[in-house]
């Protein structure tokens, strides 16, 4: 996975934190988890902001 594969990241990280409520999580805190998935290849200096708010509306929507 790369940081541009949003919502199979979203997918996973709902799989993986179900107790998670993904509208509470902090960017600093997204980074880490998705840096820490399994099959997750990718830099953390190709990460910005809007990547990670991609990721996290993902997640709501995964959610609900």
């Amino acid at each position: 996975m790369k940081w541009t594969d949003t919502l199979t990241i979203a997918e996973t990280l709902y799989d993986q934190y179900p107790e998670i409520d993904p509208k509470t999580i902090r960017f600093t805190d997204l980074m880490q988890w998705v840096l820490g998935l399994e099959g997750f290849s990718d830099t953390p200096d190709k990460c910005g902001e809007k990547i990670l708010e991609a990721i996290q509306l993902a997640w709501i929507e995964e959610a609900e």
